[in-house]
């Protein structure tokens, strides 16, 4: 086949001239990728399932240049990391109680920013979706602007868990209730199912785990409110793919490899180049200081987006961290 633009022939190794891009073997460029193993890609060149610039690739050996190169596989686009290039900064947070999920507060209270410092550099990070104000647990912060969209937008209705302390005993028919779905008393909204359940009774009251899927205001505290449950700690757990784990409160790490993939294509995106991804392709058919806290699924953990800074809501806090799904961040008496 012909060689790609920058690529030396099949099997030929050649370094790239200085200052350009450093040459992959297909199987290697592929597999940075995410989309299989060196040896599954080497199968996939066999199979003749991979292009080069549009040009069947005849041999394993073969190497792109992935700055100017297009890769396919079965005619899909494939987004190949480049070497050295600058990642978008996806972050996890343990967002403590008292704290706002907004970039800056009029009232100066302390912010998610405030909590990161200088921990990450330069990456210019905004907070994703909202955790209330007394709310604490995992938050998303990222520079990634089409991440941030995606996670805020309805359509995609990544569920989120939440770790809920209640005082009260909880009875059987107030789980029933949240778990088919309910209408809000305060304003007549009709909430989708919520599945909740009991994880443990404790000397202070009835640990909840809480799971969420749309976007509703403060949604845990409201329903607990029409139940007559009062909601003493708000912790969210997990979101999506990601789960807190054992993350230490008011600590932040960034996102392993594996998170970052699995949460980019939860929402409809491939790993690209910069981390910034693009739409993913079709799937072949196979042979911190943080507390509970949440908004309603899809709004409740609502936050500002990476271009554009929103005012942050507030929240009661609830249960404590968790590595099982689960809590959220905003202004007080807002989300969660």
């Amino acid at each position: 086949m012909p060689s790609p633009a920058g690529a030396p022939a099949p099997g030929a190794a050649q370094d790239s001239a200085p200052g350009s891009t450093a040459l992959l073997r297909i199987n290697k460029a592929l597999a940075d990728a995410g989309v299989c193993s060196r040896r599954a890609a080497d199968e996939l060149v066999a199979a003749g399932a991979v292009t080069v610039n549009g040009q069947p690739v005849d041999s394993p050996g073969l190497r792109i240049d992935p700055a100017r190169d297009a890769v396919a596989v079965h005619g899909r686009p494939v987004v190949v990391p480049v070497p050295g290039a600058r990642a978008h900064a996806l972050v996890m947070l343990n967002k403590p109680p008292e704290v706002v999920t907004t970039a800056r507060d009029p009232q100066g209270r302390t912010t998610v920013l405030d909590v990161l410092g200088d921990t990450f550099g330069a990456a210019r990070l905004y907070p994703v979706g909202r955790l209330d104000y007394f709310s604490q647990g995992l938050l998303l912060l990222t520079d990634h602007g089409e991440l941030a969209n995606r996670l805020t937008h309805p359509r995609w209705h990544l569920p989120k868990v939440y770790h809920v302390l209640v005082r009260e005993a909880v009875p059987p028919a107030a789980l029933a209730l949240f778990s088919r779905g309910m209408t809000l008393d305060d304003d007549g909204q009709v909430l989708a199912p919520a599945p909740t359940r009991v994880l443990e009774n404790t000397p202070r009251g009835t640990l909840l785990e809480m799971t969420l899927t749309q976007g509703v205001n403060r949604q845990i505290r409201r329903m607990c409110r029409q139940t007559e449950l009062t909601v003493l700690r708000l912790t969210r757990v997990a979101l999506g793919p990601l789960l807190l784990g054992e993350l230490p409160e008011g600590r932040a790490r960034v996102l392993t490899p594996g998170e970052a993939g699995a949460l980019l294509r939860a929402v409809g995106l491939e790993p690209g180049p910069d981390g910034a991804g693009a739409p993913a392709p079709p799937r072949e058919a196979a042979g911190a200081h943080g507390r509970e806290g949440g908004r309603a699924p899809g709004r409740e953990g609502r936050g500002t987006r990476p271009d554009k800074d929103r005012k942050d809501s507030g929240r009661t806090a609830g249960g404590r961290t968790g590595g099982r799904p689960g809590g959220g961040a905003a202004k007080p008496g807002r989300r969660g």
